[in-house]
């Protein structure tokens, strides 16, 4: 059987920009609502330094976790809630705290391993590869990956939907635009 390319393959990733939180957070509970599987949606942003340290790092563990998620509002801890899916904080030099859920946290998760094994510890660049590289895996073109780094460095919150085929895609790249997204943006991926 012949192999296709990511551009002949029916499924897309849809990735919208949010400068708020609420819109995307609201845009989020609209997708579910209108039946979108919530273990196909991926949310990242950047944290505050309000942690134990000037930097933001907070001490691991459960209780401790739920304390961080608290102390950045209703988004994440709502978002972490609602999906019912994996979440995260990752601390990223040149970015800082930045929170993800969803699918996106495995791809982190196994970039920061990748790096790992082959690097030792990750510094500067590295890590922001490292959120480059998980971008990837979910499916962004790597001409498109600093622009999106740029976002989340900028204080914005990245969406990514993994949708079943084109027709999908659309409908969830029209109504991401007009619940608030500043940009989205459609992909073909292979699952």
């Amino acid at each position: 059987m012949p192999e296709t390319s990511p551009e002949q393959h029916p499924h897309r990733l849809v990735v919208a920009l949010f400068t708020r939180h609420d819109d995307a957070s609201a845009a989020v509970e609209q997708l579910i609502e209108r039946d979108f599987p919530p273990d196909s949606i991926s949310i990242l942003g950047k944290g505050e330094s309000s942690g134990d340290d000037v930097l933001g790092i907070y001490y691991s563990g459960a209780g401790e976790r739920m304390k961080v998620w608290a102390t950045h509002g209703a988004v994440w801890g709502g978002l972490w809630g609602l999906l019912s899916s994996a979440a995260g904080m990752f601390l990223i030099p040149g970015l800082g705290a930045i929170f993800a859920v969803g699918p996106i946290v495995e791809a982190i998760a196994a970039a920061a391993a990748g790096a790992a094994v082959s690097g030792g510890v990750m510094a500067g660049a590295a890590a922001v590869s490292q959120l480059g590289v998980a971008l990837h895996r979910m499916g962004v073109p790597h001409e498109r990956i600093d622009s999106f780094h740029d976002a989340i460095a900028g204080g914005h919150y990245v969406v990514l939907l993994r949708c079943g085929d084109a027709d999908e895609a659309a409908r969830r790249h029209l109504q991401l635009s007009q619940w608030g997204a500043a940009e989205v943006e459609t992909f073909p991926y292979l699952p």
